[in-house]
This record gives C-alpha cells, structure tokens and sequence, in this order.
C-alpha cells in the first residue's frame, strides 16, 4: 500500500464521474450535521466543523454533499471558511428548494424565482462562480416539475450550475425530469436496514445516474450485540457502522454514500470503511439479513 493510499483511505472506495466530466472517489462526506440541533443554526463547536471538513479532504474526501437550507446556510458557509481556495478536484453539491421556519422544520418551495435566489445565495455563501452539482431538494408538489426544473437548466445554461440532480424521487418522476433536463445524480434515503428505493437504485444503475444514500450508516436490529452486522465487524475488527458503508460500495458502481459526522475521530473512523472488502459470502448474508 502506497503512503498516499495509506493515509487517504476514501481514494480505496472507488471512483464514478458525474455527467461524464466530474470524477469523485465514490466515498463522500455529508455536512449536514456540522449545524446546530435540529439543523438549525450554528454549531456547538464551530472549531471541530472546520477541523472536520479539513480533514475530510486530507483523506481523500472530494465530494462534499450539502444545502442550503443546512443552517440555513451554516453549512455552506462553513465550507467556505474551511477549505476556500478549494482544492481542483473538490466537487461541492449542494441543494435548493427546501424552506425553514425552526428546527426540524422542512417545507418544499420550488418557484423558479425562489430556486434562482437561492442558487445565487449558494454560488455567495460556497464563494463559487459555479456549482458542480446542484439538487432540487425536493419536488414541490404546487409547482409544475417543467418551471423547477426549467429554472435550474436555464442557470446551468448561464454557467451557474454545472450539473443538476434529484433528491427523492420516484423513478417515474425521474424519467420525468429526464424529459426536461439532464439528470446526473439521485439521492433517497437508502442504506442496509431501509431498502425501500431499491428500484430507484436499481433504475440508476441501468441509466449511469449517481446514487447518493443519505442515512446510509442507518443499521438498526441489525448491529445489536451478536446480530449479523456485529459479527460480521469483528470478524473484519471493524464497527458495524465501517460495514454498513462497506455494504453501501460493494452494492452497486453508482452508489455514493455521505456520511455526516461534526467529530474528526468519527470520521476518520467512517472513511476507512472504504479499506474493508466484503466477501461474497458476506456480502449476501448481510443483505439477507436485512
């Protein structure tokens, strides 16, 4: 093993390109949880956030998945603060079309006037002249698909987006929106213990569409002391979460799982996750399992 494999464990997970020009290790990060409680607001230690962001791309991370309404915007501008200039092949995707009106209080808006402000808030508060990947967060069911995302093709058309993305969705409404723009990535909830977007995953992979997890070190009965996934991690002197993300990257070439964590050791603790090989054997009792 290389020095640089050795201390960069997330370029072990694989890469898959974005739209046919963004290349990223397929093992990313998700900012999410550097916010306050509720996602809302600031962190309790705005200090260990920066730390932990730094020390993401030190180990390989560059896909950063984050939103807007993160905060609102804490997230964002957090990434900024902690690694602006940005490194070449760092890919930042964020998200619009999400409103907050306290803690844990999310509400679809998705006119194309508010998801344009929104962008434009993004490309200030990221200091990016373009976004990489941008995610209609959610489809509004009051808006018609054609005006959201019409309004993001028209700002990937003006060099503000590069790429657009989806987050949970249906296939239909994939297919949908593949009608009206490009489509790139898709990320529903998904890990080992929740399956329910199997097809959405499944659709993806047929299409070389990225599939980005959220919740994907998610593994409720299955991580009780002497369940499958707590014999399998000491079988590899791993935690069941490390073989939760194995799962995630053995399960399929598309997928891009993002773990969130506010803590440097955590962290560090989910990237070499990307070292762990499943057997076969492994691979399907822990998918039976489930």
């Amino acid at each position: 093993m290389s020095t640089q494999s050795a201390s960069r464990p997330a370029d072990s997970s694989g890469t898959f390109t974005l739209g046919g020009d963004l290349t990223v290790n397929r093992l990313g990060y998700g900012a999410m949880q550097l916010t306050g409680p509720g996602v809302w607001g600031e962190p309790k230690d705005p200090d260990e956030a920066v730390r932990v962001l730094r020390r993401a791309v030190e180990l390989g991370v560059n896909l950063i998945d984050t939103a807007d309404s993160y905060g609102p915007f804490v997230s964002e501008r957090l990434i900024r603060e902690a690694l602006h200039p940005y490194p070449e092949d760092l890919v930042i995707a964020t998200k619009g079309g999400l409103t907050r009106s306290g803690p844990n209080d999310w509400r679809p808006v998705g006119r194309p006037e508010y998801l344009r402000q929104q962008t434009e808030l993004s490309l200030r508060h990221l200091g990016l002249d373009r976004i990489d990947l941008y995610q209609l967060h959610r489809i509004d069911p009051k808006v018609p698909l054609e005006d959201q995302l019409g309004e993001l093709a028209l700002l990937r058309e003006e060099g503000k987006i590069r790429h657009i993305g989806l987050s949970e969705v249906t296939v239909a409404q994939i297919e949908q929106a593949r009608r009206i723009t490009p489509i790139v990535s898709v990320q529903n909830l998904y890990n080992l213990a929740d399956r329910r977007a199997e097809d959405v995953l499944e659709h993806a992979e047929r299409e070389g569409i990225g599939f980005i997890p959220w919740f994907p070190i998610a593994t409720g009965k299955l991580a009780r002391p002497g369940g499958p996934l707590d014999r399998a991690a000491e079988g590899h002197g791993a935690t069941p979460a490390q073989l939760a993300l194995a799962w995630l990257l053995r399960r399929s070439p598309v997928m891009l799982p993002i773990p969130g964590t506010s803590k440097v050791a955590h962290l560090e603790e989910n990237m070499e996750a990307a070292r762990i090989e499943l057997s076969d054997e492994e691979f399907a009792a822990l998918s039976s399992a489930a």
